[in-house]
């Protein structure tokens, strides 16, 4: 007995003949990801006019109290955050503002704390300390959000080694 596999386009459930072209779309963000980026097929056809559906963004962050010491990610329409310049206007605002310059390059390994809601469940080769365990436990959604965004494996309870590593029941 053979088995048969066929491909099919993920928005349509169109079959996709194997000399079709398959075009692979890579969801990075989206309200309902919450394992990080995933990929989809499609046809030609169905993504065409993906382009001109695109939205002119502005995709800001936000260093307040609110954010519990991290940044807030804000994606809002360009026009939207152009409007919040009442006094000159937003491409003038942007040219001559304060450029952000990335952090400069450690000297020497700084030690990284993981039992602190930072870098709880951050992929390390350390052990895990009960502190850090209970963190990614009772804050899960929060640590995965965090490590969704900074584009890392997330913790997944029903994995075995995550379960082991940060002490989630195993089910026999």
């Amino acid at each position: 007995m053979g088995k048969k596999t066929i491909q099919v386009s993920d928005f349509s459930g169109t079959v996709l003949r194997p000399d079709d072209e398959v075009v692979k779309v890579v969801v990075l963000e989206h309200p309902d990801l919450v394992a990080g980026p995933v990929q989809l097929d499609a046809t030609p056809t169905e993504v065409e006019n993906i382009d001109d559906a695109a939205l002119d963004v502005a995709v800001v962050e936000i260093h307040d109290r609110l954010g519990g010491g991290e940044p807030r990610r804000v994606v809002l329409t360009a026009s939207e955050f152009d409007a919040m310049a009442t006094d000159v206007p937003m491409a003038q605002l942007l040219k001559t503002a304060e450029r952000v310059r990335p952090p400069k390059a450690r000297r020497g390994a700084e030690k990284v704390d993981y039992s602190t809601i930072e870098h709880a469940g951050r992929p390390h080769r350390g052990r895990v300390t009960e502190e850090e365990a209970r963190l990614v436990r009772e804050r899960l959604d929060e640590v995965n959000k965090r490590l969704a965004d900074a584009g890392i494996r997330q913790v997944d309870p029903t994995d075995p080694e995550h379960a082991a590593r940060y002490g989630f029941p195993t089910e026999p």
